[in-house]
């Protein structure tokens, strides 16, 4: 599992696969898709929004034809909340909660 030192902390990032940035510590903005608010994060942690948001989208499709719950890929959206939570709560509260 890939770290990276953000504010004097070493933090774990979630998944192995994504792509964190050529810059993973550039601040980005990114709005909430259903409100319209916004907040900023750097790069890697928009990178894990990203995520948690194309697995929610492939879940609830997978959903449809297994059932609610059903998908795999629920498993990357609690990951991703759960480090959210741990290491971005205001951003979380902003864009995810």
């Amino acid at each position: 599992m890939k770290q990276i030192k953000y504010n004097n902390k070493t933090i774990k990032l979630p998944f192995k696969d994504a792509d964190y940035g050529l810059d993973p510590l550039e601040e980005v903005e990114i709005k909430n898709r259903f409100s319209g608010q916004s907040t900023t994060m750097p790069t890697f942690a928009a990178a894990v929004y990203d995520v948690v948001i194309g697995s929610e989208m492939i879940a609830s499709q997978e959903d449809q034809r297994l059932g609610d719950g059903g998908s795999k890929h629920w498993d990357n959206v609690r990951k991703g909340i759960d480090w959210f939570k741990q290491h971005f709560a205001e951003q979380y509260m902003v864009v995810l909660d």
